[in-house]
């Protein structure tokens, strides 16, 4: 799927009843959430990415409400990590990106395991990409959240794709 088929399920499924959008063409992903009870949450992310889309609606999908009135859900993020900090910034990361792999599998969108981290060589890339499936079989196995399940049963609909919520579907470890 292309952003635009993306907005366009996000709108169907979410702007009426939460008042969020979203919005592409940032240089950083970024939630805005309205200043008052007339205006819209904005759900910004990088460039056209349709991955980026994705993976900030996933954010968007577990936050709660208390976090969903914080500017970017109350979270931080540093471009360049020690291995001590990288561990938090990956638990803090690991259930948005076990949802945007689904989301990414139910739109057809293909999926990256992120560690957002410009130290690269430093990283246990392996370690967090058997985390992140580990964390999607666990999501499959008790339930996603039902924001998750909604968007991506949507996602799937609009899509034409089947059996994105089944745990067959990642057995092997994203890339």
């Amino acid at each position: 799927m292309q952003t635009d088929q993306i907005h366009e399920v996000f709108h169907e499924c979410f702007s009426s009843l939460y008042r969020t959008r979203l919005e592409g063409g940032a240089s950083e992903p970024f939630y805005q959430p309205a200043s008052n009870d007339a205006d819209w949450h904005v759900i910004y992310y990088r460039e056209n990415f349709a991955s980026s889309a994705l993976h900030e609606i996933a954010h968007w999908c577990i936050a709660g409400e208390k976090r969903r009135k914080l500017a970017d859900f109350g979270y931080w993020y540093e471009g360049d990590r020690p291995p001590k900090k990288q561990r938090e910034f990956e638990l803090l990361e690991l259930k948005p990106q076990a949802i945007e792999w689904v989301l990414s599998v139910s739109s057809g969108t293909p999926f990256r395991v992120s560690c957002d981290n410009f130290d690269e060589e430093s990283l246990d890339t392996e370690r967090f990409r058997h985390q992140v499936r580990d964390e999607v079989h666990a999501y499959l196995s008790r339930g996603l959240p039902p924001r998750s399940r909604y968007f991506a049963e949507a996602l799937m609909a609009k899509s034409g794709r089947d059996g994105a919520l089944e745990v067959s579907c990642y057995q092997a470890l994203p890339r």
